[in-house]
C-alpha cells in the first residue's frame, strides 16, 4: 500500500510501500499526484538498475541526454539519458561530474529556451558524512516575499547564466565571462506558473551572472540581492540526507537545491537522469 508521509518542512515527502521496479499505473498516477503536491520525493530502500532507473523516469516524459561532464565525457555508454554525478577517480580519471565541493542553489539547466521538469538522482555509494542536498520551494519563496518586493517583480525577466555549472565549472563551447550583461543563457519569466498546479512561484535559476533584463546593471544586481537574500531562508526548505537505495525527484519547475561539501577520499556516487520540460516557463 503506497504511503506519503509529508516532511513537515516547505516542500518534500518520503513515499513508502513501492518497488520502483515495477509500478503498474495506479500507482504510477498516485505518485505522479504526490510529486506534483509535495515538489520533492524520496523513495527509500530501492535496488535499481541502470535500466530500471530509465524506465521509471520515462513514465514521466522523454528524457534529455546527459550534458558534458568536465572531462569531456558525455554519458555511461550505451546509455546516453544517464549522468554520473561523483568525485571518484578510476585511473586518474574522474568517472563522473561536480567533484566533492559544495554546489550552490540552482535549477537544473535553467539556461536552456525550455529547462527540464524533473530530475531523479539515485544513491548508489554516499560518504559517512556530507554531501547533504537540500531543496527549496520556489513556490513558498514567492508566497512569503513581502508585497512592496512583489510588486517590484511583476512582469520582469531574468536571464539564467549558461557560462558556469552549480559547481562554478566552464560549460563546454563557452567564453569564460562574469558580465552579467554579455554571458549567454535563456531569458524566462522571473515569476511562473506551473502548468500543473497553477501556482505562481519565483524563477531564479541561480546567482552567478543573473541579469534582470532592462534594468540596469545595478539596479538589477540589488534587486536580485534582496530576492537570493530571501530565498536563502531554511524556513523554505528541506535537507536529504542521503542513504544508499534512495531515489530523490524533484519539480525542476518550481524547486532549487544544493549540495552541502563532503571529504573528497570519500566515495560518492549518484546517477540522475532528467526529464524533458513540455514548454517554455511562463508567467
Amino acid at each position: 500500500m503506497l504511503e506519503v508521509i509529508p516532511t513537515g518542512a516547505a516542500l518534500g515527502a518520503q513515499v513508502r510501500g513501492v518497488e520502483l521496479r515495477s509500478v503498474d499505473d495506479a500507482t504510477f498516477i498516485a505518485i505522479h499526484r504526490a510529486w506534483v503536491d509535495h515538489q520533492v520525493l524520496l523513495f527509500r530502500d530501492q535496488a535499481l538498475s541502470d535500466d530500471d532507473l530509465i524506465t521509471f523516469s520515462r513514465r514521466f516524459g522523454a528524457l534529455d541526454w546527459a550534458p558534458v561532464q568536465e572531462n569531456g565525457r558525455r554519458f555511461v555508454e550505451g546509455k546516453p539519458e544517464l549522468y554520473i554525478v561523483s568525485n571518484v577517480l578510476e585511473n586518474g580519471v574522474a568517472i563522473g561530474s561536480l567533484g566533492a565541493g559544495e554546489l550552490v542553489w540552482h535549477t537544473d539547466m535553467s539556461y536552456l529556451e525550455d529547462p527540464p521538469k524533473a530530475s531523479m538522482l539515485y544513491a548508489l555509494e554516499v560518504p559517512a558524512a556530507g554531501g547533504n542536498t537540500s531543496f527549496c520551494s520556489m513556490y513558498a519563496a514567492w508566497e512569503t516575499l513581502r508585497t512592496s518586493l512583489k510588486a517590484r517583480c511583476a512582469g520582469l525577466r531574468i536571464k539564467h547564466d549558461g557560462t558556469y555549472n552549480s559547481g562554478g565549472y566552464l560549460r563546454e563551447g563557452v567564453t569564460a565571462t562574469d558580465d552579467p550583461r554579455s554571458s549567454p543563457g535563456a531569458i524566462h519569466p522571473l515569476v511562473c506558473r506551473h502548468p500543473e498546479s497553477g501556482r505562481q512561484g519565483l524563477y531564479l535559476g541561480r546567482r552567478r551572472n543573473a541579469n534582470l533584463v532592462g534594468l540596469p546593471l545595478e539596479e538589477s544586481e540589488a534587486l536580485l540581492d534582496e530576492l537570493w537574500a530571501h530565498v536563502d531562508d531554511p524556513a523554505l526548505a528541506w535537507t536529504q540526507m542521503w542513504q544508499v537505495g534512495d531515489l530523490v525527484m524533484w519539480d525542476n519547475r518550481c524547486t532549487m537545491h544544493k549540495r552541502d561539501e563532503f571529504d573528497g577520499s570519500a566515495r560518492r556516487i549518484m546517477h540522475r537522469t532528467q526529464v524533458k520540460g513540455e514548454a517554455r516557463p511562463v508567467a
